[in-house]
C-alpha cells in the first residue's frame, strides 16, 4: 500500500480514533489503527477496543491500494510533530511502514491485517438527531453515571426516542440526571430504547462537537450505530434492566430557591474544602432570601458562607454530597456545541469552559420538601430542554 494524504487531516482523524484505542491491553493488537484504501482518492482509519469502535474516512491520494497496522499512539505523537504538509506512507514487504514529511522520515514496526480483528456489520441507521442535542444530552448526564464496575447496569445512560421526544437519563443509585426534548418528524420513524456504554458517549460527544449537521443512529440485536460526515461509531450495548426513573422523579416538591449558578458554584467549591474527607457533607440552610453553606472538619475546621436566593418560605435544613453538587452545578453552566450565542466564554482553573456575559446569567430553580427527601435541581426558564438533576440529601 502506498498513498499521500494532509497532515491537518491525517492529524484531525487520528485525534478522534486515540480515545478508544487501548494503550494497555492483553490484546496487543489493539494499540494498533487499521488503514485501509476504498477507491483511489479515500482511506479509511480504524479503531477499537472490542466495545466501542470508531471508523473515519479521509481524502487521499492513493498509488497503490492496500492496507496497514500501525501502533496508534506512536503515529499520532509523530503526525502533531510535523509540519504542515503532504505526508507519504509507504508499506514494505515485511508489514514495516515508512512515512515522509518533508526532510523528516519514520520508519514504523507494522503487523499484519489478518491478525485485526473484523468489525461489526454495519447496519442502517435510521434515525437522526442535531449534533448539537447528542452533545448537550451528554454534557448535562454523562458525570452522574457510576465509577462503579460492579454496578453494569448503570455505567451507561439510558436513551430513549419515541413519541416526538427524545430522553437521555443517568444514575448512579444516589443521583440521577435526565434530559428530554421534542424532536422534528423528520428525524425518522423508528423507536429507540437503550443503554449506551459511559465510553461510547463520550466519544460520541467528541465526535459531535466537530460537527455542525446530523447524527444518524440505529441499531441491531447487539450494537449501537452512530453515523456522521465521514464518520461511524459502532458501540456494545450494554445488557440488563435501567431502574425506573420515573420512580425517583420527586412529587410534592412545594419549596422553591431560585440563586446564581456562578455564585453558588463559587460558593460550594470555597466551602467544600473545609468539609469532612470522608463524608464529603456540607450543609445547606435555606432561609428567606439566602442559603447559608456550612461544612466542618474535627480535625481542620469549618468554613460558612452566605449565598442570596429568590425564596420565601420555612427555614429548611439539609445535607448533601458537596461532589454532587459541584459537578452538576459546573455541567449546568458549560458550553456545548453554539449554545453560548454571542456569549463569551470563561475558563476556570480546572478547565472548564463556562457562559458569562454581564447580562443573561444562569439561574437554577432547587426545589424541595423537607430535608429528609429527594431533591430537584434544573435550569431556570430553560425552554429547548427538560433538565433535571436529582438527589437525595444525607442525614446531617
Amino acid at each position: 500500500m502506498e498513498f499521500t494524504i494532509d497532515q491537518n487531516v491525517l492529524r484531525s482523524e487520528l485525534g478522534i480514533i486515540q480515545g478508544v484505542v487501548e494503550r494497555k491491553t492483553t490484546i496487543p493488537i489493539l494499540a494498533n489503527i487499521l488503514i485501509e484504501s476504498i477507491g483511489e482518492k479515500e482511506i479509511r482509519l480504524i479503531g477499537t477496543d472490542l466495545d466501542v469502535t470508531i471508523r473515519c474516512d479521509a481524502e487521499a491520494d492513493i498509488k497503490v491500494p492496500g492496507s496497514m497496522c500501525i501502533q496508534a499512539r506512536k503515529l499520532f505523537d509523530i503526525v502533531r510533530a510535523l509540519d504542515v504538509g503532504d505526508v507519504h506512507f509507504k508499506k514494505e514487504d515485511n508489514e514495516w511502514v515508512t512515512m515522509q514529511c518533508g526532510r523528516a522520515k519514520f520508519r514504523l514496526a507494522g503487523v499484519d491485517r489478518a491478525q485485526y480483528p473484523e468489525l461489526p456489520q454495519f447496519k442502517s441507521t435510521p434515525m437522526r438527531l442535531p449534533a448539537e442535542t447528542f452533545n448537550y444530552f451528554i454534557q448535562k448526564t454523562a458525570f452522574a453515571i457510576t465509577n462503579e464496575v460492579s454496578r453494569f447496569t448503570l455505567s451507561g445512560a439510558k436513551f430513549i426516542v419515541s413519541d416526538g421526544s427524545a430522553k437521555m437519563v443517568t444514575t448512579d443509585g444516589h443521583r440521577l440526571a435526565y434530559i428530554s426534548r421534542s424532536i422534528d418528524s423528520d428525524a425518522g420513524s423508528d423507536n429507540i430504547d437503550t443503554l449506551v456504554p459511559k465510553k461510547a458517549l463520550l466519544e460520541l460527544s467528541k465526535v459531535a462537537r466537530e460537527n455542525d449537521g446530523q447524527i444518524s443512529f440505529g441499531e441491531d440485536q447487539n450494537h449501537l450505530f452512530f453515523e456522521m460526515e465521514g464518520r461511524l461509531l459502532i458501540s456494545r450495548k450494554l445488557s440488563g434492566t435501567f431502574p425506573n426513573y420515573e420512580m425517583v422523579m420527586p412529587k410534592g416538591n412545594d419549596n422553591c430557591a431560585i440563586f446564581d449558578l456562578d455564585e453558588m458554584r463559587s460558593a460550594v467549591r470555597r466551602i467544600s474544602l473545609m468539609a469532612d474527607d470522608r463524608t464529603r457533607s456540607i450543609k445547606m440552610t435555606v432561609r428567606t432570601g439566602e442559603i447559608e453553606l456550612n461544612a466542618r472538619s474535627s480535625e481542620e475546621g469549618e468554613g460558612r458562607e452566605v449565598v442570596p436566593a429568590d425564596y420565601t418560605g420555612d427555614e429548611t435544613e439539609l445535607g448533601f454530597n458537596w461532589q454532587y453538587l459541584l459537578e452538576f452545578l459546573n455541567n449546568a453552566g458549560t458550553i456545548t456545541g453554539d449554545t453560548a450565542g454571542t456569549q463569551e466564554k470563561e475558563t476556570d482553573g480546572d478547565g472548564t469552559v463556562r457562559v458569562r456575559d454581564g447580562k443573561s446569567r444562569t439561574r437554577i430553580s432547587f426545589e424541595f420538601k423537607d430535608s429528609s427527601s429527594q431533591t430537584q435541581m434544573s435550569i431556570a426558564d430553560e425552554s429547548d430542554y427538560d433538565y433535571k438533576y436529582i438527589v437525595m440529601p444525607l442525614k446531617i
